[in-house]
């Protein structure tokens, strides 16, 4: 029994409808062979026509009967507006080239203006006007567009916290009558770390006191602690700070412009020395006195090189008043009574450390 084929014979559009779907395949595919057949790209309001003949318009016939072969894309979602031009469509094709170089995509970038640094710090005001008391500086930690650590329970910022805080050491400090007082911000505006103690030196600060929060990603860490600088970043800020070149009056009131390299290198380590054990004492007393009024840690000073306290002259300490991720020492220290038992501490700490190196220097 023999077999046949009994369809239909081909008809006459076979050949030119596998030719389409072979050049639609090589196209989209972006076959380099193609690059001589569709110079002209018509654009308007609701098609890109590509004409793969060099003639632009509806399929036309040739002299030979020959007809050139037009591909029309419907655009879908936003129309491309009327008399755009085959240079602005391109970047929306398939990636494949006409002969000629394609456009690079379009990049695009969001460009914010910064403002510029400013070139003089803009010094507080100080409290007391007896010039002859000790000055006391305090920091309010982070501010303006850092809000520092936020509370996971309130949404409480650390940026506020800090600031009622040393708002209410100042007013204790006044209150005491012993020292003048000033705070390196009084409002909600962000200061770079340096500037931070930068302000404290200008003013020729006896102390500086730098607030903070604490806080952990988990855990029910609770506590206070007192951090001052570590011994590893104090050689390398005293390094830094020889290599300056102007080094007039850099160090407790010493020109060093004119000593050598290795001598301001020696006596700049040797005042931050000093500096850095005035710190650690202070930090013990803060500790001793702060205890009976607020929860401390039992190993409450702790060392590390944090850029605030890298002061070469002048006493520094960071406080870290409790934990804000803990709901229960967040609601002490941002209390009235939280606010006022850490002032009375400073207060008392500040007086016992005034007390001593006046009794030192008789």
């Amino acid at each position: 029994m023999s077999f046949c084929w009994t369809g239909r014979a081909p008809t006459r559009h076979h050949g030119r409808v596998s030719f389409v779907f072979a050049l639609l395949a090589s196209w989209f595919v972006g076959s380099p062979a193609l690059a001589f057949m569709a110079p002209q790209i018509d654009a308007n309001r609701d098609q890109i026509v590509l004409h793969f003949g060099g003639r632009s318009g509806n399929a036309s016939a040739t002299a030979g009967g020959r007809r050139d072969l037009s591909l029309a894309l419907n655009i879908s979602g936003d129309a491309q507006p009327a008399g755009a031009s085959s240079r602005d469509v391109e970047p929306a094709l398939p990636p494949f080239t006409f002969g000629t170089a394609t456009k690079a995509l379009r990049r695009y970038q969001v460009a914010l203006p910064i403002p510029s640094s400013s070139r003089t710090l803009r010094l507080p005001h100080v409290y007391g006007d007896d010039a002859s008391r000790p000055l006391v500086v305090i920091d309010a930690g982070h501010g303006g567009q850092d809000p520092g650590a936020i509370g996971p329970t309130d949404g409480r910022r650390e940026k506020d916290v800090t600031l009622r805080i040393a708002k209410a050491i100042r007013d204790e400090l006044i209150r005491s009558g012993r020292v003048r007082v000033a705070l390196t911000r009084e409002d909600d505006r962000f200061i770079v770390l340096q500037e931070r103690f930068g302000i404290a030196r200008k003013l020729h600060a006896n102390l500086f006191i730098s607030i903070h929060c604490d806080s952990v990603g988990s855990g029910d860490a609770s506590g206070a602690s007192v951090y001052t600088l570590s011994e590893v970043a104090s050689d390398k800020e005293s390094a830094r700070l020889a290599a300056r070149e102007n080094k007039a009056d850099i160090i407790a009131g010493v020109n060093l412009a004119s000593t050598s390299a290795d001598i301001s290198s020696i006596l700049i380590d040797l005042t931050q020395r000093e500096t850095m054990n005035a710190s650690a004492n202070f930090a013990r007393l803060l500790g001793r006195e702060a205890q009976p009024l607020v929860p401390m840690k039992p190993n409450f000073h702790r060392m590390a090189s944090l850029m605030v306290l890298k002061a070469p002259d002048m006493p520094s300490i960071l406080f870290e008043t409790g934990y804000i991720s803990n709901p229960k020492d967040a609601d002490f220290i941002d209390s009235p009574d939280g606010r006022h038992a850490i002032a009375e501490a400073v207060r008392k700490a500040v007086d016992v450390h005034f007390a001593r190196r006046l009794a030192l220097a008789e």
